[in-house]
C-alpha cells in the first residue's frame, strides 16, 4: 500500500469552507493512488468552543486546577469532535471514512499525563479499515497508556500523532495542512517581501522550529527524520506546493533546478527574554552551584556565556521572578535585562564559511541595533536584542542576506 499521513490543523477544520477545501485535498491523494490516513487537530482556536485552550479554561474556570487525569480527558474531546466532523463531511462526498481515537489508532504512552511520550505504536485497526478501502480520520493529540488511561502529548501534539503514524505505518510522506503557503525566510506579519522556501533539510527545520517558527512541532520532525519520511507543510486553502523538509542532498538537488544556493535559509525570532548577569568571583565552583540550583528549580536557560569571573544567560521572561528568587540565596546577579528577543539567522550552509557573523554584527549595527549577547552552532548564529528592536533586527538580517522575494 502507498500510504500517506494528511495532518489538518485547528483552522482547516474549524468552518465548513475550511472542511470542504481539507475533504477535496483527501480525496485528490486518494485519487492519485495514496491510501490516505488523516489526523485532525481541535477546531479552531481559544474562543472557539471546541478548541483545545477553550476546553482548559473552561475547566480552570469550574474547578481552578482540574486533576492531571480528567484534564487529559477533557482535552482529547476536542480532536474527537474534529475526527466524526472531518469522516462525516468525506462520507457525504460518498467516501468511506471512519473517526478513530488516537486509542484506538494504538498510540501507546506512559502515563505522563498532559505531555506523555510515546513508546510504541500498533496500527492494526488503522491497516485493517485501509485494507477494507475506508479513509481512517484519527484524533491527533492523544493516546493511551498501556491500561487504557486516555493521555495527551503536549503542545504540538497532532503534529507528533502525524509523524509517529507515518514512521509506524511506513508511509511515503507526510503532508502538514495550515494556514500559510509553507515556510517563509521570516515572519511575514514582519517582512512583507519573505519568499517561501521550496525545500529545506530536517536539521534546518527543526532549527527553526526550535527557535520561534510554529509552524511544525520539533519532535515531529525528530520522528520524521529518524524514519527518513518526507514532509510536506502547504496550505488548505490553496494550491501552493508548499515547503518539503527532506535530506540535504535531497534539498541540493532541488535547489539547482529552481534558485542559486543560499548561506541562511531563514530569519527567526523568539520574544519574551530575559538575560542575566552575574559576577562569580568564586570561579567554576560558583558558577556550576549557580547551574545546578536552577536547574533544581525547571529554569532552563537558553543562551549562555562563562568567563572565569562572570557568567550570562538567558531565560523565558515568565521564569523571572523565580530565577531571582533562586539566586537571591546564592549570587545576587550584577545586571538584568528583561524584554529582550532573540533573533537568529538558520542554515546548514553557514559551517566553515567565514564572515557570517561579521555581517550579522555589520546588520545590527547600520540599523543602530545594540546587541546584547550571541550563541552560534553549526546551523544558527543567534543575537539577543531588546525588544524594541525585535523587528528592525529581522529587517536587517533578512535583507542582509537578501532573503526577499525576486
Amino acid at each position: 500500500m502507498r500510504i500517506i499521513i494528511q495532518k489538518f490543523g485547528g483552522t482547516s477544520v474549524a468552518k465548513p469552507e475550511n472542511r470542504e477545501m481539507s475533504a477535496q485535498k483527501i480525496i485528490a491523494s486518494q485519487k492519485s493512488g495514496f491510501k490516505p490516513v488523516v489526523v485532525v487537530s481541535a477546531m479552531g482556536r481559544k474562543g472557539e468552543p471546541y478548541a483545545t485552550d477553550t476546553l482548559i479554561e473552561f475547566l480552570q474556570n469550574v474547578y481552578g486546577d482540574a486533576h492531571p487525569r480528567e484534564m487529559d480527558i477533557a482535552m482529547s474531546v476536542g480532536e474527537v469532535i474534529s475526527s466524526v466532523i472531518i469522516a462525516n463531511t468525506l462520507r457525504s462526498k460518498g467516501y468511506d471514512a471512519i473517526a478513530v481515537t488516537g486509542q484506538q489508532a494504538g498510540i501507546i504512552t506512559n502515563t505522563t499525563h498532559g505531555n506523555a511520550e510515546v513508546l510504541e505504536v500498533k496500527p492494526a485497526y488503522i491497516l485493517k479499515a485501509l485494507e477494507n478501502g475506508k479513509i481512517p480520520v484519527v484524533a491527533g493529540f492523544q493516546g493511551s497508556s498501556k491500561t487504557g488511561e486516555i493521555t495527551t502529548l503536549g503542545r504540538g501534539g497532532s503534529d507528533t500523532t502525524a509523524a509517529i503514524l507515518g514512521e509506524a505505518l511506513n508511509a511515503e510522506s507526510i503532508e502538514i495542512y495550515t494556514d500559510v503557503d509553507g515556510i517563509m525566510t521570516a515572519d511575514p506579519h514582519i517582512v512583507s517581501n519573505a519568499s517561501m522556501i521550496r525545500h529545506i533539510s530536517y536539521s534546518e527545520i527543526f532549527q527553526i522550529a526550535d527557535h520561534g517558527a510554529k509552524i511544525i512541532h520539533p519532535r515531529a520532525v525528530e520522528i520524521a527524520m529518524r524514519a527518513g519520511i518526507p514532509v510536506v507543510i502547504r496550505n488548505t486553502m490553496t494550491d501552493s506546493p508548499g515547503t518539503i523538509i527532506s535530506t540535504p542532498a535531497v534539498k541540493r538537488q532541488a535547489e539547482q533546478s529552481y534558485k542559486p544556493e543560499r548561506i541562511i535559509t531563514s530569519i527567526t525570532h523568539v520574544t519574551g527574554r530575559t538575560q542575566i548577569s552575574i559576577d562569580t568571583k568564586r570561579g567554576i565552583e560558583e558558577q556550576n552551584d549557580i547551574l545546578m540550583r536552577l536547574a533544581d528549580n525547571s529554569i532552563s536557560i537558553d543562551i549562555i556565556n562563562i568567563f572565569p569571573e562572570s557568567m550570562v544567560f538567558t531565560i523565558e521572561g515568565k521564569a523571572t521572578d523565580k530565577a531571582l528568587q533562586v539566586l537571591d540565596a546564592i549570587a545576587k546577579p550584577s545586571r538584568v535585562i528583561k524584554n529582550c528577543s532573540k533573533i537568529s539567522a538558520v542554515g546548514e550552509r553557514m559551517r566553515g564559511v567565514p564572515g557570517v557573523m561579521s555581517k550579522i554584527i555589520h546588520a545590527m549595527r547600520s540599523k543602530q541595533i545594540e546587541v546584547l549577547q550571541t550563541s552560534d552552532s553549526h546551523a544558527t548564529i543567534s543575537c539577543l536584542v531588546k525588544a524594541e528592536d525585535t523587528i528592525p533586527a529581522v529587517l536587517a538580517l533578512h535583507e542582509e542576506f537578501k532573503l526577499y522575494q525576486t
